[in-house]
């Protein structure tokens, strides 16, 4: 009996220090309430975001150099029905269009990227610098101020130079650090008069993760268990150098600000009252925003994951941990290189404890020990990662503002997709979840979290990566089969400038009115589309019609081919079961 006391005091000692570890985060308090009627502080700033390879197209025009996303999306099976961005919305050529939608919206910044190759072909700074990319960057830049909607620029979404990748293996080696703020230098020289916040990377744990350990995205290496470890210690020395040299050279000339935009989906205990799924589920998000945020907050990996990746190194018999080392004179130079914290977030999971033993091989996912698992009953538009969980945003801003001191934050990334074959422009379920959404971070403010402001995601439909052009993100429709990629409203449009306008929720009544009147809206628009479709296929069939050698080409292609294919593979079974019977 007195073991068993003696066993239940020592479980609640580890449990108190477990939780105390968390600074004063509480992991058994999970207070999901009724919605919130209220505005936001004054100040707050509204914003759509996009970036350059998911919506510029225009990929080997006016001098720009090719990517890691160029070279990967044009190899066969690498993205969903082999799309490529090499169009996407073709926003290189329609930036006036683009902003007009942004004042629709009334929006105070616009969050876009840069792209590395356009203004700098190789990604070497003293190879050459393209002029017309610069010029475009700029054009677009004076044509946001002048319509007084702020610029927040980051300089790396994925887009690697592929001369870079080819030449020293991209994010595997240490000399990306300096060709890296030597573009991030020329940009500050360059826009910095103008630009006042700057994202050095948008999203590093996917550019580790899925780049360098499973190879869904560009480059599409599988160096598991080494890979992403070696790119995320290359991605947080790169950005704190940048941070040092726009602190040192042109913070007092251009008083601007620089940040970075971490992605973290949220993980909640499957049972709170249970320490190992506690920390489990600390794990979960320590190896994902942790993993950067800690660094450039306290000037360390966390200490999870420093114990748990050399623990399992040590029993896959290596010498030294697969989790790199920071000496400590960098350390300190990376420890409050982070003016403020842009955070991404859509979704959550629940965790609990899970051992992956040594034989399984080494791996990020295994080195974690834990199980994810979604609720049934969670909202599902249709993509098989995003559930809507919007109790789950406000606990991840809590956690940010326990672990990491309050920082001044900027929500860079949040929205939701839809997987759908035919048009539909009335999106009722992104409505529902921007507005639980967004509800969420305002109690979070309201829990003293620093949110100064909130960028949907996205402006408009684009290339989602290893997805293609299936699952589309947009407030805007973009109807990717028409050549001019028109752009057309959804519900949503609607519904978030009332938010913008209001900078909040006034009452029930009110905001329930707001999602009437935008249903009513996008019945029209939806007509229009619909109009517009018929047209572009009338035009169509009426140019195969008046262009014979075309119209052949492509039933030679779309049919011909195929049925001969079709036939010598039917043949080719005759024969062999022909042969089969005869040996027979």
């Amino acid at each position: 009996m007195l073991s068993g006391c003696a066993g239940r005091v020592c479980h609640v000692l580890v449990l108190v220090l477990c939780l105390s570890a968390a600074e004063d985060f509480d992991w058994t308090k999970n207070d999901r309430g009724s919605f919130y009627y209220g505005t936001f502080p004054t100040g707050f700033s509204w914003g759509a975001g996009s970036s350059a390879y998911q919506t510029e197209g225009a990929w080997d025009k006016d001098g720009k150099g090719l990517s890691i996303w160029d070279v990967f999306s044009h190899k066969k099976g690498k993205v969903f029905l082999n799309d490529t961005g090499d169009y996407a919305c073709e926003g290189y050529y329609k930036l006036k269009d683009d902003i007009s939608l942004l004042k629709e919206l009334n929006l105070n910044h616009y969050r876009f990227s840069i792209s590395w190759p356009r203004v700098i072909p190789t990604g070497i700074r003293s190879d050459h610098v393209n002029e017309k990319g610069i010029k475009y960057y700029d054009t677009l830049i004076d044509q946001l101020l002048e319509n007084k909607i702020t610029p927040i620029v980051t300089l790396y979404h994925w887009d690697l130079p592929q001369v870079l990748q080819e030449k020293y293996g991209g994010w595997q080696n240490i000399s990306m650090v300096n060709y890296f703020n030597d573009f991030a230098s020329l940009c500050f020289e360059r826009f910095g008069n103008r630009v006042k916040h700057w994202i050095t990377f948008n999203n590093p744990w996917s550019v580790a993760v899925e780049g360098y350990e499973t190879g869904e995205h560009a480059p599409g290496l599988k160096l598991r268990g080494t890979g992403a470890y070696r790119a995320a210690h290359h991605i947080i020395k790169a950005h704190a150098k940048v941070w040092h040299t726009y602190d040192n050279q042109w913070r007092n000339k251009q008083n601007g600000v620089v940040g970075i935009s971490l992605s973290g989906d949220w993980g909640e205990p499957v049972d709170i009252t249970n320490l190992k799924d506690i920390e489990a589920a600390e794990r979960y998000v320590q190896f994902y925003l942790g993993w950067f945020a800690t660094p450039v907050f306290h000037g360390d990996y966390p200490q999870v994951m420093k114990d748990f990746v050399g623990r399992k190194s040590a029993q896959q018999g290596l010498g030294t941990s697969r989790l790199p080392t920071f000496s400590s004179q960098e350390k300190s130079y990376i420890k409050g290189t982070c003016d403020f914290l842009g955070v991404g977030h859509f979704t959550t999971r629940y965790i609990t404890q899970k051992t992956y033993p040594p034989g399984r091989g080494s791996t990020y996912f295994a080195d974690r020990d834990l199980a994810e698992l979604v609720d049934p009953r969670w909202p599902d538009p249709g993509s098989e990662w995003l559930y809507s969980v919007p109790w789950g945003f406000r606990r991840l801003l809590n956690f940010v503002k326990t672990q990491y001191g309050n920082p001044m934050i900027y929500i860079t990334e949040n929205g939701v997709s839809e997987k759908m074959k035919c048009t539909e422009l009335c999106d009722d379920w992104r409505i529902q979840y921007y507005k639980d959404y967004i509800n969420e971070m305002l109690k979070a403010i309201r829990d003293g979290v620093n949110v100064k402001g909130y960028t949907a995601w996205s402006l408009l439909d684009k290339f989602e990566w290893d997805e293609g052009f299936s699952e589309r993100f947009g407030l805007y429709y973009v109807d990717f089969k028409n050549k001019n990629k028109p752009r057309y409203p959804k519900a949503s449009v609607q519904f978030y400038k009332r938010i913008i306008n209001f900078n909040g929720f006034p009452n029930l009544r009110e905001v329930e009115n707001w999602k009437r009147k935008a249903t009513e809206t996008c019945s029209s628009s939806n007509q229009l589309l619909a109009a517009e479709e018929q047209r572009s296929t009338a035009a169509n069939i009426l140019r195969l019609i008046h262009d014979p050698l075309t119209s052949h080409m492509e039933m030679v292609t779309e049919i011909v081919v195929p049925t001969v294919c079709t036939l010598c593979i039917l043949i080719s079974a005759v024969f062999l079961m022909f042969l089969l019977s005869r040996r027979n």
